[in-house]
């Protein structure tokens, strides 16, 4: 019959998997394909992107500290020496902490494939560089430190904290100049998961 007919075409067109099919097309990505052999965790083998499943890890604490600086003009600098400026919109050092508390948290919802994390610590610390630069230019340095008991770490999480905390400082200067300038976003320290690293410049954590 000719309905046999058509069911079979389609049946062969779109419902059997072929040869040239994925992995990742035939388990309708409930399941992972294999790894990738140049270590590129969020591709998958027929390079796709993909979130990495953890479901397998084992749940252990994971800290990572990260930094970003903002290159502050001599004339805003100095309204850092007590600590904090107030400008139109409030105070800049606690707001910047505040934002980037907020962004620590929502740092999955920023970055594609992050997973959202129940975060346990994060603390942001907000210092003026005591020796100015040329023309006076100061440094002020946010480092953002994120703990977590998880399956996966929490080195972006870091780093989305102290970027959008130096974002958050240069909108509120922004008024006063914009002549600023937002550099030196890295990471400093991971801790957990498959190794210990540790890049230099982490300040000793207060109680």
């Amino acid at each position: 019959a000719s309905w046999r007919l058509l069911f079979g075409l389609l049946y062969d067109g779109l419902g059997a998997p072929t040869s040239g099919t994925s992995d990742a097309q035939v388990n309708n990505g409930l399941e992972p394909s294999a790894p990738r052999e140049d270590g590129l965790s969020h591709l998958s083998a027929d390079n796709q992107p993909t979130m990495v499943d953890v479901s397998k890890k084992q749940t252990t604490y994971r800290e990572a500290v990260a930094t970003s600086s903002i290159l502050l003009p001599a004339h805003i600098a100095r309204l850092f020496e007590d600590g904090e400026l107030r400008s139109a919109k409030g105070p800049v050092v606690a707001t910047a902490i505040i934002a980037g508390t907020m962004a620590v948290k929502k740092t999955s919802e920023l970055i594609p494939f992050c997973h959202p994390l129940a975060i346990d610590k994060c603390k942001l610390r907000v210092t003026l560089g005591a020796t100015p630069g040329a023309d006076g230019v100061r440094e002020l340095a946010i480092e953002c430190r994120v703990g977590i008991s998880g399956r996966t770490g929490v080195e972006m999480e870091a780093l989305t904290g102290c970027s959008v905390a130096a974002l958050t400082v240069y909108d509120m200067c922004k008024a006063l100049s914009h002549d600023m300038v937002i550099t030196d976003t890295r990471l400093l320290e991971k801790k957990g998961g498959k190794s210990d690293i540790t890049l230099g410049g982490v300040e000793t954590e207060d109680s």
